[in-house]
């Protein structure tokens, strides 16, 4: 079955597109962009580095632009899947999606319009033993964003890695946040994949930070061969 993988750049649609890379063939990425940094239904920290990742995966890539309007952002979701479909073929969709019933249920019900199967392979999967198996596998990820006490502005940057993993359990039982950055506690960016030809290498970046609230600016990337 050709597949679209909805992505954001972050860990959970590139680990998603990994599991659906193992039993089916993704036919393209499909990514938005929002500019409404308070999108309820995309990520935004470093979004315009899905390109620079699609072309590290060899994977074609259809983006579309959204003012990021609640609920009217939904159209644009629609128009992009449309254009997957046309141009890729594609019969399905795969998400990143964790526990967002927000998210998920409104995905599902533009893949019911179109008559597309809508898959989630890491709904509700333990979250614990996903991250332990992100880093495992060899995904290189970091922190491009944190929304929530108490992360300083060291986390932007930070590579998920097993000392951020013994933190981010610390942070779950002491302040009530999700491993896994489910809750918008944390943002990511995915910089290498073990299905990359070349891993992207960060040359210039900008720190916003205040009140527990930032973003890593990534202004100049490029890729490097592995």
């Amino acid at each position: 079955m050709k597949l679209g993988v909805l992505c954001s750049g972050g860990k959970d649609s590139w680990f998603a597109c990994s599991l659906a890379m193992e039993k089916e063939e993704v036919a393209c990425l499909i990514s938005i962009r929002s500019k409404n940094d308070a999108s309820y239904m995309f990520h935004t920290p470093d979004v315009h580095l899905v390109p620079l990742q699609a072309e590290a995966a060899g994977i074609p890539l259809v983006t579309v632009e959204t003012e990021g309007v609640e609920e009217a952002e939904l159209a644009d979701l629609s128009r992009a899947i449309s254009l997957a479909r046309e141009q890729y073929g594609i019969e399905g969709i795969v998400t990143g999606a964790l526990m967002s019933v927000y998210q998920a249920a409104r995905v599902q019900r533009i893949c019911h319009q179109l008559g597309l199967w809508c898959f989630n392979p890491l709904w509700y999967t333990d979250p614990a033993a996903y991250m332990e198996r992100l880093i495992a596998s060899g995904f290189s990820v970091i922190v491009t964003g944190v929304f929530s006490a108490p992360f300083g502005a060291d986390w932007l940057g930070r590579a998920i890695d097993e000392a951020a993993l013994a933190d981010l359990r610390k942070y779950v039982t002491a302040d009530r946040i999700t491993l896994t950055g489910e809750g918008g506690e944390y943002e990511t960016l995915v910089l290498d994949a073990p299905f990359f030809r070349q891993r992207i290498e960060i040359r210039e970046t900008k720190k916003e930070y205040a009140n527990y609230r930032g973003v890593l600016k990534i202004t100049r990337a490029e890729l490097v061969p592995k």
